[in-house]
């Protein structure tokens, strides 16, 4: 077990109550953070979303891949702590230090689920995506390495930020998409119907189903770019909708009675709520109405 120094222990007490963290919590990311050489963490505490993964100027994921502001106050733990630790003794010198093994698997809120597997040694061998599974690299080499590669079920991924690529293994076939601009925080497998693989971003949930697919050695397919020329027919279907409500609006003209004058105001109202006549078209026709009282 890792025991903190007094000044350990007086820095945890200290973050907590300023994160709204309990001591547990922020001992549990420390200890992490040390076994990550201070700038990545794999973790799994229940105030912290469940189980997790932060590394210094990457992602940060959470278990409740979906509640932004607790992915917020994490990171922001997660930095705090990785400079503490860079800056301060906190630990106390262990006589013999054994890492442990460990393997975590879990699923997230919100219908997805994520996987997190573990060997000995420090981050690089448990972590939230496993880098270097020993099986070889199963994506084309072209891409060069992952920033983090994972296991959801049946398929594996790896997220490629720098040329924009993520890369999908199902059933022994491979399938790089384009991602945009998209700046991916988190994966998740909806388990009803047809199962398909989501991510996050700065744009919400997002379908990988949805991002065009890049051919072996070549572009991505621009599929979405058909789109815009849909988009001249239902401007065109609007122009002329309006016209065959214009008769209407000046149509009544009542003689001087007082309830079918209010009446017709009413009908008049309830044309410009749905946008069949202006604003000017409506008071128009209320200061000629209401002058026949």
């Amino acid at each position: 077990m890792t025991l903190l120094t007094p000044e350990g222990q007086s820095i945890v007490n200290d973050v907590a109550a300023r994160h709204g963290f309990s001591p547990d919590a922020v001992t549990h990311v420390l200890v992490s953070l040390s076994q990550g050489g201070g700038s990545q963490a794999q973790f799994n505490h229940w105030e912290l979303g469940g189980m997790g993964q932060w590394s210094m100027g990457g992602m940060t994921m959470i278990g409740d891949m979906f509640n932004n502001g607790l992915k917020a106050r994490v990171d922001g733990l997660c930095s705090e702590l990785s400079n503490t630790l860079a800056a301060n003794q906190v630990f106390q010198p262990p006589a013999s230090y054994q890492n442990q093994s460990s393997s975590y698997q879990g699923q997230s809120q919100g219908g997805g689920q994520m996987q997190m597997q573990g060997g000995g040694g420090g981050f690089g061998q448990s972590s939230l995506f496993v880098s270097g599974s020993g099986q070889g690299n199963w994506w084309p080499q072209d891409l060069g390495q992952p920033a983090s590669v994972g296991s959801q079920n049946d398929l594996k991924y790896a997220y490629f930020p720098g040329s924009c690529r993520l890369a999908i293994l199902l059933n022994g076939q491979v399938t790089v998409y384009d991602t945009g601009q998209h700046n991916i925080g988190g994966f998740g497998q909806q388990q009803g119907g047809d199962q398909s693989l989501t991510f996050t971003s700065q744009f919400g949930l997002v379908r990988v189903a949805d991002l065009p697919v890049v051919p072996v050695g070549g572009e991505p397919v621009q599929e979405p770019q058909q789109m815009p020329e849909s988009d001249p027919v239902p401007q065109q279907m609007q122009e002329p909708a309006p016209e065959p409500y214009a008769a209407p609006a000046p149509g009544p003209a009542p003689s001087g009675n007082s309830d079918e004058i209010f009446a017709t105001l009413e009908k008049l109202g309830g044309l410009r709520d749905k946008g069949i006549i202006s604003d000017e078209e409506f008071a128009e026709k209320k200061m000629e109405l209401l002058s026949r009282l």
